[in-house]
């Protein structure tokens, strides 16, 4: 039985899912026909970006900023101080924050690449190495940019998509451990580990592997960085797949592992159950007095860095809620689910499921599409106009290089599409109606072609590119 090492220690008797939480607020979702659906897509040259949030039934595009806010979070808004410096809303954003990760500055800023932008700034320079377990999209480009070279040394249990296991996260320490005494020590910066592991499928990583990766960033003498934008629900899987920490709260996690680290870049629009904001942190002054001084020049004063007094203080109380133990058993239970029906249907999918997102492996489901073709964008089209479903292709679309010359594409190292889950926004009817228009994309993958581009970016092409089907 494939999840078989997945042992949910659950509250809750019966088999049924339900939501820790009752609905306060509705908005309606839009119901629109194939035809509908088509004709949007062609308009937008078929990019699901470029989609209306009316045209979508069901939005999995991505789990960022797209959850529902709670009462407490709510009410938290109406308390708001918008004073410009040293607000009480900022007072209890860095208390709150400063109680959670035991970082000395606790700097905002309006989202998570921001943060990596100011990180890049100030500690990067040309000719640089990254690694880390695997860099996400906007990361990678903040580093790029700096003419860096962002470096992914994930595991070789994570490399392998479909068979399961506990930590497909974790960065490959021998690997690290190599590039750290090799002759290009003096180009590293610092060593940065990604929880959960977005790339990757959404995979934890273990305790055991962040330690060591600290241990290896003393011996080596470079700094240890978090980008720990799902830092709870990476929290959840080493409570129930690390056996020492099985009776460990999940605040207790999160604390530890923030503390085997020098500072983090954070998105607060995934965990922290935020609409905007992010976060950066650090213990060392000197890094701290130089993202602040950015900061001024590009975000705001360090005491609100781009956001509201009501957003600090509805992200102060969501930093709160998100170590809930029976929230983050629902997250995760409701992908499992989801997980299981599109195993159920034939459809290969990155095992297990992560704790914020399904991932397909449309290089397997789709043989046929090359990947300077983007099978996964090919797949993610189908996804949408069968059921009006949006996703989101991380593969060739995403993380290749773009050919010169008329030549190909170089392809990334897998041909995935991401069905992001927001926080606390749909219902278990809602994953049954994704679980079915699933069932109808098998019906349909014989039929599906690949795409080209006809117009690209230089950066991060996947957000605005324009394409047509091969015909």
């Amino acid at each position: 039985m494939i999840y078989d090492f997945i042992m949910y220690t659950s509250s809750m008797e019966f088999k049924t899912i339900i939501e820790p939480f009752k609905i306060k607020s509705v908005e309606p979702l839009a119901i629109t026909t194939p035809e509908d659906r088509k004709e949007f897509l062609e308009r937008e040259h078929w990019n699901l970006f470029g989609l209306q949030s009316q045209e979508v039934t069901i939005d999995l595009l991505t789990d960022s900023g797209t959850g529902a806010m709670s009462s407490e979070q709510w009410a938290a808004i109406m308390r708001g101080d918008e004073a410009y410096a040293g607000s009480h809303s900022w007072q209890r954003f860095n208390k709150v924050l400063s109680e959670l990760t035991g970082y000395k500055h606790i700097i905002p800023t309006h989202q998570g690449r921001a943060s990596e932008k100011i990180l890049a700034t100030i500690t990067v320079k040309e000719g640089d190495i990254i690694p880390s377990n695997s860099h996400f999209d906007t990361t990678r480009a903040n580093f790029e940019a700096a003419l860096a070279t962002p470096v992914d040394l994930l595991c070789k249990e994570g490399l392998d998509l479909l068979t399961p296991a506990p930590f497909k996260g974790n960065i490959d320490l021998e690997k690290l451990e190599a590039l750290l005494d090799s002759e290009d020590v003096d180009k590293i910066p610092f060593v940065l580990m990604t929880i959960t592991n977005n790339t990757g499928g959404g995979q934890p990583v273990s305790m055991e592997n962040l330690k060591a990766v600290k241990t290896l960033c003393e011996k080596y003498n470079k700094m240890f960085l978090l980008d720990a934008c799902r830092f709870a629900e990476n929290a959840w899987f080493v409570s129930q797949r690390e056996e020492s920490y099985k009776d460990v709260e999940i605040r207790e996690i999160t604390k530890e592992a923030f503390r085997l680290a020098d500072g983090c870049t954070i998105s607060l629009k995934k965990d922290g159950f935020g609409n905007i904001g992010g976060v950066l942190a650090f213990n060392d002054d000197a890094l701290a007095e130089a993202a602040k001084n950015v900061l001024i020049l590009t975000e705001g004063f360090p005491t609100y860095g781009g956001l509201t007094g009501r957003d600090l203080d509805a992200l102060a109380q969501g930093l709160i809620e998100i170590t809930d133990r029976n929230y983050l058993e629902y997250r995760a239970r409701s992908i499992s689910y989801l997980a299981e029906k599109a195993l159920e249907y034939g459809i290969p999918i990155v095992q297990p499921a992560g704790g914020h997102a399904l991932y397909i492996d449309a290089k397997t489901f789709l043989p046929h599409i090359p990947p300077h073709q983007y099978p996964g964008h090919s797949l993610a089209c189908e996804i949408y106009l069968i059921g009006g479903v949006r996703a989101v292709e991380l593969g060739t679309l995403a993380f290749g290089v773009a050919g010169e010359d008329g030549k190909n594409d170089t392809p990334a190292t897998h041909e995935l599409v991401r069905l992001a889950a927001p926080r606390r926004s749909y219902t278990q009817s809602h994953f049954d109606y994704v679980a079915e228009v699933l069932e109808k994309l098998v019906e349909k993958k014989d039929t599906l072609k690949g795409y080209e581009i006809t117009y690209q970016p230089k950066l991060l092409r996947h957000f605005t590119a324009k394409l047509k089907p091969i015909s």
